[in-house]
Parts: structure tokens; sequence; C-alpha cells
């Protein structure tokens, strides 16, 4: 019997890892590359790394999303993603593929070249549209670019979730479409999370800057507003904000560009780690990283290897791994008719640092 849903359902990415992480979490092994010391080799089933954290949260989430979808039912699904030359989106195209494979359907992960093909996105959907899928998940690069391809699906009754970043409401209600259900993250609360780290760090006084990705993206926005928020709140003078489109090589150049003209700034605050490692080698070059607490937000592999390093000085992890799960299910539950609650509180966030990063061992 089919179920009508309802129209939105946020996952708000907010549960804290902190009570998990003062629990002891504690690494396995390495799919890449076996480091075990003797006193941990007495163990793994798997080769894959563990962490008690992780798997907590994917019950938490499994738990939100409940009831379940039916297995074995043959349905096929789509996602669209970013570029997979950020290993963020990698890592989301890994937990859409797994949450298919356990639940016996098919799921084929498409991504644009750049994080700023926004028409190339909405190619990829109309060429998803002119095959015979029953769902698609979409992470649109701003919050209108997918619109038409929404309507067009939502006419051809293929259903639409959104993952991570959104669509603007008003205008999708305005062009006739609507989606099934949005996966999403407090995008702003990381903005904020990675400012007040620099704020403690920094006493909360001198110049900042905030380095954001794609102007009018959702999570861009969100994430730059909850910093620049931050800082105003805490006094601290923030300079005009940079924009880096979520690029290694950008970030870097502005960095360069930005110490040349403010040599005083005390912290940068970047969307994402991409940026963050490109701010960092900007720093390094001119021999400054000491002078300059760095953020960024993902807690990609890099990063935090950057961190191990003493060189980013934190990031704000999330799980690109359980958006894609989160994803696959979803898209799933909307297919079969499954009512969704309003609004599903859940999933991890937490600020990762030099004092923290050896617990995150294990983390997606």
């Amino acid at each position: 019997m089919s179920r009508k849903s309802r129209s939105i359902v946020s996952i708000l990415l907010i549960i804290g890892l902190v009570t998990f992480l003062s629990l002891g979490i504690v690494g396995c092994s390495n799919t890449d590359t076996d480091t075990q010391s003797d006193d941990v080799k007495e163990t793994p089933k798997s080769e894959e790394k563990t962490n008690t954290a992780m798997e907590e949260a994917e019950q938490k989430l499994l738990k939100a999303l409940e009831p379940l979808p039916d297995k074995d039912t043959g349905v096929k699904l789509a996602a669209i993603e970013s570029t997979l030359a950020n290993p963020f989106w990698i890592t989301m195209q890994e937990g859409y593929e797994d949450a298919a494979k356990e639940y016996g359907v098919s799921i084929d992960v498409m991504a644009t070249e750049t994080e700023t093909d926004i028409d190339g996105q909405l190619d990829i959907m109309k060429v998803l549209l002119s095959k015979d899928y029953d769902a698609i998940a979409v992470s649109p690069l701003t919050e209108h670019n997918l619109i038409p391809g929404i309507v067009e699906a939502n006419n051809k009754g293929v259903k639409v979730v959104a993952v991570g970043n959104g669509v603007n409401e008003k205008a999708l209600k305005e062009a006739g479409g609507k989606i099934e259900a949005y996966i999403t993250s407090d995008f702003k609360q990381q903005g904020t999370m990675g400012a007040e780290y620099i704020i403690k760090k920094t006493g909360g006084k001198g110049k900042v800057a905030v380095i954001e990705g794609i102007p009018g993206a959702t999570q861009s926005e969100a994430r730059k507003n909850g910093a620049i928020e931050a800082f105003e709140a805490a006094g601290m003078e923030v300079l005009p904000v940079q924009t880096a489109n979520f690029d290694r090589q950008q970030a870097y150049d502005l960095t360069a560009a930005l110490i040349e003209a403010h040599p005083d700034v005390v912290g940068i605050a970047c969307g994402n780690d991409v940026m963050a490692l490109g701010a960092i080698e900007a720093l390094k070059a001119k021999n400054m990283k000491d002078k300059v607490v760095v953020v960024g937000v993902d807690f990609i592999e890099e990063a935090k290897v950057s961190i191990e390093n003493g060189e980013l000085d934190a990031t704000v992890a999330m799980s690109p791994y359980l958006f894609g799960k989160a994803g696959a299910i979803t898209a799933l539950k909307a297919i079969q008719g499954h009512e969704f609650n309003e609004t599903v509180v859940w999933t991890p966030m937490q600020l990762v640092n030099k004092d923290n990063v050896a617990s995150m061992e294990g983390w997606k």
C-alpha cells in the first residue's frame, strides 16, 4: 500500500561526536596501508578501519530513517554529485553504492567536471531523465540550477531527493516542482564552529578572513555567514570575503594576495578543506603559517594528514559516506511510498584538531 510522502525531511547533520569521542574511539586497520603496531595486530576480520563513533552514527541514521525500505525490489537509482576531484564526493559515492548493494538495487553516480559547472550538472540530469531510473538523488551546485530538471522528473514520475546542498523551496514551488526529501547538515553551524576555534586560538583579537566556495551555493553561503557572524560577535575585524569556488589553486592565489595586503591577519576560515590546504601552501611559501590559524570543513584524508603534521589547525568533520547512504535509502523509501517524518534530527559533526585527530581514524 502506498503512503503519501510529505515534502521535506531534514536530516540535520548535527549530533556532536564529542560524546562518542569521550568514550575512547580507536581505529583498526587501513585499506591502503597496514601501519598497525604489534599491540593492535591481534585482530580484525576486515582490513578496513572501523570507528566506534562512525558505527554508532550509522545506527542512529538507520533508526531515524525507520521504517526502512524493502530490499531486492529491482528498481534503478541515480545520483548527481559535484566533481569527483574532491575526495568528499568520492566518499559520498561510496556511501551511495554500498547502500544500493545492501538493498539489492542498482545505482549510477554521475558528477560534474568542476564545482562551478552548473549548466553541465543540469545536462547530466536531463540525460538521466532520458533513461529509466525510478529515483534520482541530487546535490545541486546552486539552489536554482537543477529546478528545471526536478520539474521534468516530477512530470515523468521520477522521485527526487536532495542530498547535502538544497533547492530554493520558493522557486521550486513556483516552478511547479517538489522534492520528496532533503537530507542536509547544519552548514551554518559548521562555519560557526570553525570561526569559534580561530577565536579561541587568537584570543578574539585581530583581523580574520573568510574564503567562501561558490556564491549562492547552499553550503557555501551558510558556512560563510556562520563564520562572519561568529567573528563579528567576538569583535574581530572581518576582512572582505574572498571567493575561491572550492578550488585549491584559487585559494592559494587569494591567500598570497591577502597576506601581502594584510600581513597582520591572524585567522582564515575556509569553506572546505581543499581551499584550506591551498591557503596553507600560500602561508608556508611566505613563512607565515605559524602566525595564522587556518580552519577548513569536510575532514578529507589530506586534511587529516595535514592536521597530524601540524599544518592545518582544524576542520569540521561531516560524514559524506552517510550522506550518500541516507540519500540512497531515502530514494528507495520515496519509490515505495513511505511517509517521511517532518524532521529527523540526526548526524555527526565534529571539530577536529591535533588533540582528537587520532580518535577519528576510520571516520568517513
